[in-house]
């Protein structure tokens, strides 16, 4: 009868000592992994760059701001597509035959009107896409920016136009068809064609002018963007913030 009291008391108290250990070992572990690793991400982020989390966010909004503003600014004044043979809007593929045509019998200054008239509508239209950018920009999180920190110098502008860029185009088609009316691109579109139809045996030929101007007229804005925030975060002079300065300072 002793003998099983001994024994029963023997599990239990390796049981408590079992039990004890763990807790212990539970906890340790609690306090060291507390130790080892920040408890907010915040954090963790600041003393790894010595900025927070919501600093690098603000840093990539405002280079996008300023960076689209003069943008908007270089390529919204007359001349600012035109001028530019880095962005300068070409005819729409289906126009080249009819351009080709129509030079042939000396009349190629329709379809050298016709592009002037896109580039000119784009011209118009760029101060007006200013509101669009920033209020994509306004909507990007840190989730957004984390990674695009440590990413090519214009990484930030890749990943605005791949998520705004169907959108900003279908804002930007009625701005586009608006402009391309003021400037008579649709003019100069009719009589290219009327022309062009003169000739014999020619193919009939549509081209949509604001679907091509809104792309490439885009496509411009954004190159620079990419240019703009690239010297933003290698050109302490470019640099023109405090948080700026902060943020992409060497």
């Amino acid at each position: 009868m002793i003998s099983n009291v001994k024994l029963v008391l023997i599990v239990g108290l390796t049981s408590f000592a079992m039990t004890a250990q763990a807790n212990w070992w539970s906890k340790a572990k609690e306090a060291a992994s507390e130790l080892i690793q920040p408890q907010d991400s915040s954090q963790a982020a600041s003393q790894l760059t010595g900025f927070s989390n919501e600093e690098l966010a603000q840093a990539f909004r405002q280079a996008l701001n300023i960076g689209s503003e003069k943008v908007v600014a270089q390529l919204g004044t007359a001349g600012g597509y035109t001028h530019d043979s880095l962005v300068r809007i070409p005819l729409p593929d289906q126009m080249k035959r009819v351009d080709s045509v129509l030079s042939r019998v000396g009349m190629g200054r329709y379809t050298e009107e016709l592009e002037l008239k896109l580039n000119e509508a784009a011209e118009l239209a760029a101060p007006q896409a200013k509101a669009l950018f920033v209020n994509a920009i306004s909507l990007m999180t840190f989730e957004d920016v984390q990674a695009l920190y440590h990413g090519p110098n214009d990484s930030a502008t890749r990943f605005l136009r791949e998520k705004t860029s169907d959108d900003l185009q279908q804002q930007m088609r009625p701005i586009i068809e608006q402009t391309l009316n003021e400037v008579g691109a649709v003019r100069a579109y009719d009589q290219a064609m009327a022309q062009y139809k003169k000739s014999p045996f020619v193919p009939d030929i549509k081209a949509d002018l604001i679907g091509h101007t809104t792309e490439k007229g885009m496509e411009g804005l954004f190159y620079y963007l990419g240019q703009k925030e690239a010297e933003i975060r290698e050109n302490p002079l470019e640099q023109t913030t405090d948080l700026l300065k902060k943020v992409f300072g060497r």
